[in-house]
């Protein structure tokens, strides 16, 4: 009689964390059209049904792929973030973390973003978009309570500024910008960001 081949086991250690870390490198590597949970249980060596323990579909596991991803950069924002710093000074050092993230995750980045405005992601996403980006907007709110900047809306002015350093990522993927000269710059793009191009 033939000998069969045992079904493989569900027990993984952190299957979760193994299915996003492949997501991930899927993602990099092919795009967004090429995830499957079942590429991904073949690529971690478990059954096809294992992932739906962690993930119910494919929406899931890119909500949990972008949620990582916001948990990531909110950490180096934080890490990078020295409230005793002067507000230009303080400012370069947030945009250095946040396009040093966007150069090594490009294409994490525009998921996240994708599923930030998608209107079937998750509440505990939208809790992560707020912590991360919502920083920058407080941080900005703190800077016009101590008259550092204009007065105005603090998530228009965050935006003008995402919009600027989301720019030169843009200019970095698009291989346009060179990312260690940007780097370099990002002093000085910092000071055009936040003094305006009018001379004084």
């Amino acid at each position: 009689m033939p000998r069969l081949t045992p079904p493989r086991p569900y027990h993984h250690g952190d299957l979760r964390a193994a299915l996003l870390k492949s997501a991930e490198r899927t993602l990099r590597e092919k795009g967004v059209g090429a995830l499957s949970l079942r590429e991904l249980a073949r690529d971690v060596g478990v059954s096809h049904a294992a992932p739906g323990r962690h993930f119910k579909d494919k929406q899931a596991l890119l909500d949990a792929l972008a949620l990582d991803g916001y948990d990531r950069l909110d950490g180096a924002l934080s890490g990078a973030d020295r409230p005793g710093l002067s507000f230009e000074e303080r400012m370069t050092a947030l945009a250095r973390a946040y396009l040093g993230f966007a150069v090594d995750h490009p294409e994490l980045l525009e998921l996240m973003f994708a599923r930030k405005h998608d209107p079937h992601s998750s509440a505990q996403l939208a809790g992560a978009v707020d912590r991360s980006l919502g920083s920058l907007t407080r941080t900005m709110a703190e800077a016009q309570e101590r008259g550092e900047i204009v007065a105005g809306d603090p998530e228009r002015i965050t935006m003008v500024a995402a919009a600027s350093l989301h720019g030169l990522a843009a200019l970095i993927a698009s291989c346009a910008l060179d990312a260690d000269e940007a780097m370099a710059g990002l002093e000085e793009h910092v000071h055009l960001l936040l003094h305006g191009l009018r001379p004084r």
